[in-house]
């Protein structure tokens, strides 16, 4: 039975699992996404999240926490430098798992861990949309708001004269 058994053993050592996740996490911040199995994706958002939830406040106190996880400086500054402010706004769920299908050497479950922030693919897309929206309420809202516009100046001037 696995009762209360919340942590998935990944079949690595406790050691070896501490320093994989932490290489992945150092991984996931440096490329902002990452390809690899569903089970290790699971696992490396549980770890990493809390790590994000701390970047969000610049102390030193969150900074030496994070740095004790992840154990290398240029990625602990990269994550509050560019990371942490970017999130900001954001309650949670700064991870993305979208599963790929199924590796050809063994029939692994695959899947691409990202941070949700950094998908330009995503924010592009909602961006064109957003123009393209405006561009259609804004040619009739525009030539609405000239129609109106000019009436009442050709009655101001038919009034003058």
């Amino acid at each position: 039975m696995r009762h209360g058994k919340k942590i998935n053993h990944l079949g690595r050592t406790a050691s070896h699992r501490d320093a994989m996740l932490a290489n992945m996490a150092n991984s996931l911040i440096e490329h902002k996404r990452i390809n690899t199995t569903v089970a290790k994706a699971k696992a490396l958002k549980r770890y990493i999240e809390p790590l994000l939830t701390k970047s969000k406040n610049d102390t030193t106190s969150s900074r030496r926490t994070v740095f004790a996880y992840l154990q290398n400086k240029e990625v602990v500054s990269e994550l509050f430098r560019e990371v942490g402010p970017a999130i900001a706004d954001r309650p949670g769920g700064y991870c993305r798992i979208i599963k790929t299908g199924f590796r050809k050497g063994d029939g692994a479950d695959m899947a691409i861990i990202e941070l949700v922030d950094f998908n330009t693919l995503y924010t592009l897309e909602k961006e064109q949309k957003k123009t393209r929206r405006s561009r259609r309420g804004g040619t009739k809202a525009a030539a609405a708001t000239e129609q109106k516009v000019e009436k009442p100046q050709a009655q101001a001037t038919s009034e003058e004269e």
